[in-house]
C-alpha cells in the first residue's frame, strides 16, 4: 500500500513539473496556465535580482575569480538546455587536443550521483577536506559510469577517450581546474556549461544561442529559460548560432549587436550522423531506415521537439511518444512500461537520443530494437573564426612586452 502511495505520488509530481515545465517554454497556453505564470513571474524578479547583483560584485572586484595559470576556455549559453552545447564542447575539445594541447574538461556533473549522506554529514561535523573531483576519465579510459558522472560527462568522456581527453566533474571548477593541472598536466581547460561559473575567468568565453528558439520569451527562470540577461551576451568571446537551417537570420544577429556590435557569429548545424544500436552491439544505420517505419521514442532532453520532428523528416510514423523531464534517470518500471506500450503499437523500431542512451543499464536488453540518435556539429559559417579561436589557444599571442624581453635575452 505505502509503495503504491510513493509511486502516484512521484506520478503526480513529475505531470506537475512537466506542466512546469510547458509553461516555462510557452508550449501551453489557456487559462489554466494563467496563476502559475503569474507566480513564476513573480518568483523570477528575484531571481533577476540576484544575478544581478552577483554579476555587480564580479564586475567590480568585489568578489574575485582566481586565476589558474592556464588557459581556460569557456563554453556556455544564456538559456537552461537545449542549445546542443555538448557536441560543441566535444568539437572543440578535439579539434585542440588534436593539435597537441593536453586538454581538460570541467564540469558540475549535473544530476550525477552525490556522496552518500552520512559520509558529506560527517565531513561538515569533523570539518574534514573535501573529496577530490570525480575523474570521469584520465585520458586513457573510462572510471566513472554515467549515473555517478552524469549523462553529459560520460557521453564527452566516451568519446573522447581516443584523443587523451580528461573529464573531471566538481562542483567548484576551481578546485576540478587545480586537480586537472597537477594531476593530468592538462594546459587547456574546457567549462563545460561555464558562462556563469564567474569565480573562473576564461581567455576565451564562446556562447551558444539556439537559432530556433534564441532567448524564449526573454524572461528569467523560473518564467522563462534565460539565467542572466540577455544584455550579458557581451560577455562573449564568440557566438555560436546552433541548429541552423542553413538560412540567414539578419533579426537575430541585428538583436545580439545591440549588445555586442562587434559579435562574431560562428553558424553550425546539428547533423544526425546514424542511428547506433544500444550498446553499439550491431552494425549502425542511416537514418533513410525510417523511411516508412512505425517508431517509438523516448527522451528526457529539454527540448524533445526538434528531436521528434528529425525522426519525422526521415519518413518515420511516431505511433508512441514519451517525453519525461531532462536528465531524467529512468526507472525500470517507466522503461518498462514504455516497451509494453511500444509493443502493444507494434512499432518497428525504438529511437532515443544519445544523451538519454547512457542512462540506460548498461545490462538492458530491449524487447524492442532500439537505437540511439548520434548527432554532430558541422559549421556552415565561420569556420574561419572557430579555426581562429582553436588557434589562439593553441598558440597564444605573445605580448610586446614579453617579446622585448625575450629578444634582450636572446641578445
Amino acid at each position: 500500500m505505502f509503495a503504491q502511495w510513493i509511486r502516484r505520488a512521484k506520478r503526480s509530481f513529475n505531470r506537475l513539473a512537466l506542466f512546469t515545465v510547458d509553461v516555462i517554454y510557452d508550449r501551453r497556453n489557456g487559462s489554466d496556465t494563467l496563476l502559475l505564470g503569474g507566480f513564476l513571474r513573480f518568483c523570477s524578479w528575484f531571481f533577476d535580482a540576484s544575478v544581478q547583483t552577483r554579476t555587480f560584485l564580479y564586475r567590480n572586484r568585489i568578489l574575485r575569480d582566481q586565476p589558474l595559470g592556464c588557459l581556460v576556455v569557456v563554453v556556455g549559453n544564456l538559456t537552461v538546455g537545449g542549445t546542443g552545447k555538448t557536441p560543441v564542447v566535444e568539437k572543440l575539445a578535439r579539434a585542440l587536443a588534436d593539435r597537441g594541447r593536453k586538454v581538460a574538461i570541467l564540469s558540475r556533473g549535473y544530476k550525477s550521483k552525490p556522496d552518500p549522506l552520512y559520509r558529506r554529514w560527517w565531513r561538515w561535523l569533523s570539518h574534514g577536506e573535501p573529496p577530490p573531483p570525480k575523474v570521469v576519465s584520465d585520458g586513457v579510459g573510462l572510471r566513472l559510469d554515467s549515473e555517478q558522472a552524469g549523462d553529459e560527462p560520460y557521453m564527452l568522456a566516451r568519446n573522447l577517450v581516443p584523443h587523451g581527453v580528461v573529464v573531471l566533474v566538481d562542483k567548484n571548477r576551481v578546485k576540478a581546474g587545480q586537480y586537472a593541472i597537477r594531476h593530468f598536466g592538462a594546459d587547456t581547460l574546457i567549462l563545460d556549461d561555464g558562462f556563469q561559473y564567474l569565480p573562473l575567468r576564461g581567455q576565451l568565453n564562446l556562447l551558444l544561442v539556439d537559432q530556433t528558439n534564441p532567448f524564449g520569451n526573454r524572461q528569467l527562470l523560473p518564467r522563462g529559460i534565460l539565467r542572466e540577461p540577455v544584455k550579458h551576451l557581451s560577455r562573449a568571446s564568440y557566438i555560436f548560432l546552433t541548429k541552423s537551417d542553413g538560412q540567414p537570420q539578419p533579426e537575430l544577429e541585428a538583436a545580439i549587436r545591440q549588445y555586442k556590435p562587434n559579435a562574431e557569429f560562428i553558424v553550425c548545424a546539428h547533423r544526425s550522423k546514424y542511428l547506433s544500436p544500444l550498446g553499439h552491439e550491431g552494425p549502425r544505420f542511416e537514418l533513410s531506415r525510417l523511411k516508412g517505419a512505425k517508431v517509438g521514442l523516448f527522451s528526457g532532453i529539454a527540448a524533445p521537439e526538434n528531436f521528434e520532428k528529425l525522426i519525422r523528416e526521415n519518413g518515420a510514423t511516431i505511433t508512441v511518444n514519451r517525453r519525461f523531464l531532462d536528465h531524467h534517470r529512468f526507472t525500470e518500471e517507466e522503461i518498462e512500461a514504455f516497451f509494453e506500450e511500444a509493443k502493444a503499437a507494434q512499432v518497428d523500431y525504438v529511437v532515443t537520443t544519445e544523451k538519454d542512451a547512457v542512462r540506460l543499464r548498461a545490462d538492458f536488453k530491449p524487447p524492442i530494437a532500439l537505437y540511439y540518435l548520434r548527432m554532430e556539429v558541422e559549421i556552415l559559417k565561420g569556420a574561419d573564426d572557430f579555426d581562429e579561436a582553436v588557434s589562439r589557444i593553441c598558440f597564444p599571442k605573445i605580448p610586446e612586452d614579453v617579446m622585448g624581453e625575450l629578444s634582450q635575452k636572446d641578445e
